[in-house]
């Protein structure tokens, strides 16, 4: 119970020190680690290598993406794309429900590609529609968040849930979908009614973003905008990229060593589909001068450096947790209880709240629950398609302050981190609850 013990104190410190005395996140985040790390009883000498390994291992996950991205979305800013992208949108879906539009909007993304990446890519089109249509920056972002996380713990071909029904021994992938699709859908609308909440109530630095919603002030800043193909290409194109790179590997995998298949695979990397995106972010640029090509790109840059090093302290803090054996010590006191359908609910969540990852934790339950299915009744088809979803419902309780996407979250939706907590994380937990009780209402009847 100590661990536990030290969790929290950990959690309580970061939430206290960033919000209440005002600390830079990025050295409340490094004195966490530091201080779990000593009080567990780490090596000394294994715990700047632990923090290093840790900060250096998220930045090769995430920090390539978030620059690129960064620049993406200074470029739709600044050559108008991202006004382009928010009338076409807004045409579609009515100005009336722009919340809804980017939770559907995330809910899709997340499907091909990780949260942090789907973020980044689309947070100048979510600036844009805050800026046109005077819109809670918080209820957008949150909107976004959530339904970014909502397909990103249940849908395959989201690696997550695809490990974990692997896992599992699941024969029927086809199911998996069906029924992460349909509980997804409801685990979305939870966090987009909160997101509206949370827009009433709190307020982050996008709500005082200059109004450009009447076409002759857009037209004076940026002259004619850009076509909508030219605005969309460089957020769409990457993601389409991912996708494609999923699906070859869900339906194609068998010819791995195949150049079909392994350029598939090469153009979906985030990373390469990213700098494609870049690519067609030039066709914006109106100059090739070094206004643009400096300026423009200097300020993405710029503006990714405190998300780096932010991201990267959350990695650090993640990796301690990894290494003190919290995560571990949750799982196994906590595997004992026969609790059905919420047994794997509560280790995920238990493992995702201590380490941060949602990925790991749907990944280390799934590994954990698979030799204790028969016991808990879970060992039929049905059975096991459900415990992928409960372990999904766990994976997304909660985001917090060791979770890279929190970070990414907050940074680019320019919250302040207690305003975070009582929006995004307080949403995390909202979608995780809903959807386990939809999951144990189908277990009810399906099983």
């Amino acid at each position: 119970m100590m661990l536990v013990f030290i969790l929290l104190v950990a959690v309580a410190f970061i939430v206290l020190a960033t919000s209440k005395l005002k600390l830079h996140p990025f050295i409340a985040l490094l004195i966490a680690a530091y201080g779990i790390a000593i009080s567990v009883g780490m090596g000394y000498m294994e715990i700047a290598s632990t923090i290093t390994k840790g900060f250096g291992g998220i930045l090769a996950y995430i920090g390539v993406v978030i620059v690129l991205g960064t620049i993406i979305g200074v470029i739709l800013e600044k050559s108008g794309a991202a006004i382009k992208m928010a009338d076409v949108i807004l045409k579609v879906v009515g100005k009336k429900r722009p919340v809804l539009a980017m939770s559907v909007i995330g809910y899709i993304v997340s499907v091909p590609v990780f949260c942090d990446s789907g973020f980044v890519i689309l947070n100048a089109l979510k600036r844009s529609m805050v800026r046109q249509l005077k819109v809670s920056g918080v209820a957008m972002s949150v909107a976004l968040a959530t339904g970014l996380f909502a397909t990103h713990t249940l849908v395959p071909p989201t690696p997550g849930p695809i490990a974990a029904a692997g896992n599992l021994m699941v024969d029927n992938l086809g199911l998996v979908i069906i029924f992460g699709i349909s509980i997804s859908i409801i685990t979305m609308l939870a966090g987009y009614f909160w997101a509206v909440r949370s827009g009433k109530i709190y307020t982050s630095g996008e709500d005082s973003l200059v109004d450009l919603e009447k076409d002759s002030e857009v037209l004076q800043k940026y002259g004619e905008l850009p076509s909508a193909f030219k605005s969309f290409a460089p957020i769409f194109i990457p993601i389409l990229l991912m996708a494609t790179a999923s699906i070859v590997k869900l339906s194609f995998g068998h010819m791995s060593d195949s150049a079909f298949y392994k350029l598939f695979i090469f153009l979906g990397n985030p990373t390469n589909a990213l700098f494609i995106g870049l690519l067609f972010a030039t066709m914006l640029l109106p100059k090739f001068d070094e206004e643009r090509l400096s300026g423009w790109i200097g300020e993405g840059i710029k503006n990714a450096g405190e998300i780096l090093i932010i991201t990267g302290a959350g990695g650090a803090l993640g990796a301690v947790l990894k290494a003190s054996g919290i995560g571990t010590y949750l799982g196994d006191a906590l595997q004992t209880l026969s609790l059905g359908i919420f047994v794997p609910f509560i280790i995920a969540a238990a493992l995702k709240s201590a380490q941060g990852s949602s990925t790991t934790a749907l990944v280390v339950t799934s590994t954990i629950m698979y030799p204790l299915l028969a016991n808990l009744g879970l060992d039929s088809e049905m059975g096991k398609v459900l415990t992928v979803m409960a372990i999904g419902a766990g994976a997304m309780t909660v985001s917090h302050a060791n979770d890279s996407f929190f970070w990414v979250v907050s940074r680019f939706s320019q919250m302040d981190v207690a305003t975070a907590y009582k929006s995004y994380t307080m949403a995390t937990l909202i979608q995780g609850l809903v959807t386990i009780l939809i999951v144990y209402i189908l277990a009810g009847i399906l099983l």
